[in-house]
């Protein structure tokens, strides 16, 4: 579900922007309305066991190390702003910034010139991260998920946007995690070509995937 039309409209009827904690709030009724009980983390207390528990999940902390290894956070300026870049298949659109987003934090599209701190780009990241884990989840079904399989999927889903449609979500889904983790490589192209770094990601994500929780 594209959530940007109700963020917009809150926006202009409250006449500002919002806080993180705002955004939180309002990602939870959203899906609590979509799905009653999605909106409330309610992850086991031990999250090393076979499988995560209902509710909102979190991508973990190796997770977001793959995912920061992969983007990086490319033209560090000297002033220590960080510059957009052009998307390296295309050499144009997307165009990018910071942790790999597309995107600014009202959802319009990057543009060439887009400067933002450090800080910036780390809060516009832990935001994307939330949205992705929650579209992850729900394509999931309820599937049994170790940590570590859960956060192989995001990093997939966050470069990918794919997670509803790849053949490695259904694969999972039937319990078949070998030939879920061996469908990571399939996803090697962008602009019609094989790229090294996506290869490098895809083996990166494989084998998060296969890894014990």
């Amino acid at each position: 579900m594209d959530r940007k039309p109700i963020f917009d409209m809150i926006r202009r009827l409250l006449g500002r922007g919002f806080r993180q904690s705002e955004v939180e709030a309002i990602d939870d009724a959203i899906a609590d309305a979509l799905e009653p009980g999605a909106g409330k983390f309610l992850q086991d207390s031990v999250t090393t066991g076979p499988c995560l528990a209902a509710g909102r999940l979190e991508i973990g902390p190796q997770g977001v190390a793959l995912i920061k290894r992969f983007e990086g956070c490319a033209r560090m300026r000297t002033d220590g702003m960080v510059e957009a870049y052009p998307d390296p298949a295309t050499g144009g659109k997307p165009w990018t910034i910071g942790w790999g987003a597309t995107r600014g934090f009202d959802g319009e599209r990057i543009a060439p010139g887009t400067l933002w701190s450090m800080g910036q780009c780390d809060r516009k990241l832990e935001r994307d991260l939330q949205t992705y884990a929650v579209e992850v989840e729900r394509a999931l079904g309820g599937a049994p998920t170790t940590q570590s399989q859960f956060d192989a999927l995001v990093s997939f889903h966050y470069n990918t946007g794919a997670i509803e449609r790849a053949t490695l979500t259904k694969r999972h889904g039937e319990g078949d995690f070998e030939g879920a983790a061996r469908e990571f490589a399939r996803w090697n192209r962008a602009g019609g070509r094989v790229l090294k770094g996506l290869v490098r990601r895809r083996a990166a994500e494989a084998r998060l995937y296969r890894a014990e929780a």
